[in-house]
């Protein structure tokens, strides 16, 4: 199992040892000890989540306050996805960017995303499967989100399919409605760096 953090301080690629045979393939998608290492605090394992999407879905930008956060541990089983995460955190030097890695059935990557980062993605295929295993449970006064198609943002979203078919944005209402990166620093609904660094200190 490798560790490589992202452009997103915070955010890191894991790819998994694949163990193959004639019956099929073997993994460990999640260790605790490795990840307390490279991450530097364990993952409170609060709730399991699973999403399917037809080609073309966006999911996202989604975040939730801080203290204390939702810190997300993100896989593809079936299908492939695009996992982007985006910095929320007001005050950080890298506010604003983004980084991606391709979450797929072959190479079986997954991604950690740390409290007051942003998540994203956008579904590659019919059926594509994501996996969450996240450190709070769900609770709807304390999760926002970004529109996912911000031009401050520019995330440069997929615009052919796993098959090389052309792939047509589809959001929810609720993401379709949610403000722009701007927008909601104006109203305060983003997470400070200094109140993520503080919390994440209280995790170690």
């Amino acid at each position: 199992m490798q560790f490589r953090e992202l452009a997103v301080p915070g955010a890191f690629e894991i790819t998994p040892k694949q163990l193959g045979d004639p019956r099929g393939v073997f993994l460990e998608w999640f260790r605790a000890g490795p990840f307390a290492e490279a991450v530097g605090h364990g993952l409170d394992l609060q709730q399991a989540n699973c999403s399917v999407s037809a080609a073309g879905v966006l999911r996202g930008i989604h975040f939730a306050d801080v203290p204390p956060g939702q810190a997300k541990y993100v896989t593809c089983p079936k299908g492939a996805v695009l996992d982007v995460v985006v910095d929320l955190r007001v005050g950080s030097p890298t506010f604003g960017r983004w980084d991606s890695v391709l979450l797929d059935d072959t190479d079986r990557r997954a991604v950690y995303l740390g409290e007051g980062l942003g998540h994203a993605f956008c579904s590659l295929e019919d059926d594509s499967t994501v996996l969450y295993l996240c450190s709070t449970g769900y609770a709807p006064e304390r999760e926002h989100g970004i529109h996912p198609l911000d031009p401050t943002v520019a995330i440069t979203w997929p615009t052919t399919a796993r098959d090389g078919s052309p792939l047509t944005p589809l959001l929810s209402d609720k993401d379709t409605a949610a403000p722009s990166l701007a927008e909601a620093q104006q109203q305060g609904l983003l997470p400070t760096a200094n109140a993520v660094e503080e919390y994440l200190a209280s995790l170690r």
